[in-house]
């Protein structure tokens, strides 16, 4: 049984990460928490089930249609939108998923309030879907070159990696 402190530091989640490992019951745990817990300590599994999934990225899977339904909703807390795009970037979504994603991910980045971090989140999982869909290839990098000259440092250095990644 998973038992998150109430207050917690970055060792509390690492060892956790471990102990959950590839063991997709005990990540199953953790997710089950998350979805049944209150806002706080929901914001501390969000960010332990990102660490998982970028050690682990095959225990998401089952999980990601009742994730990616969660980030598509616009009253969900910001740290938990950005954290379920974060784990994104580290699993193939599958083809059935990949239009959701990318219009969570197309919003993401033309919304002007949302965070740079969830931006450049949002950049790196498109430019991953391009891999699949090479169509989408100029229709992300149109979206990103626009955004180019107003990023922020962050947004401009993500920007140009994702570029060079669907010039190739």
């Amino acid at each position: 049984m998973i038992t998150i402190p109430i207050t917690y530091i970055r060792t509390d989640a690492v060892k956790i990460v471990r102990w959950v490992g590839n063991n997709q019951q005990r990540f199953g745990e953790l997710m089950e928490m998350f979805f049944a817990a209150d806002e706080r300590t929901a914001l501390r599994c969000i960010w332990i089930i990102s660490m998982c999934t970028e050690e682990n990225p095959a225990v998401i899977r089952p999980w990601l249609p009742k994730l990616i339904k969660l980030a598509g909703k616009k009253d969900v807390h910001e740290s938990v939108k950005r954290n379920i795009i974060r784990t994104l970037q580290f699993v193939e979504i599958p083809r059935s998923l990949q239009g959701t994603v990318a219009n969570i991910c197309f919003d993401a980045l033309q919304d002007l309030k949302a965070p740079v971090s969830i931006k450049a989140f949002s950049m790196s999982v498109l430019a991953n879907i391009a891999t699949f869909e090479p169509d989408l290839k100029q229709e992300i990098s149109l979206v990103v070159e626009q955004m180019l000259p107003y990023g922020s440092a962050g947004v401009q250095s993500r920007a140009k990696k994702v570029l060079k990644q669907l010039a190739k």
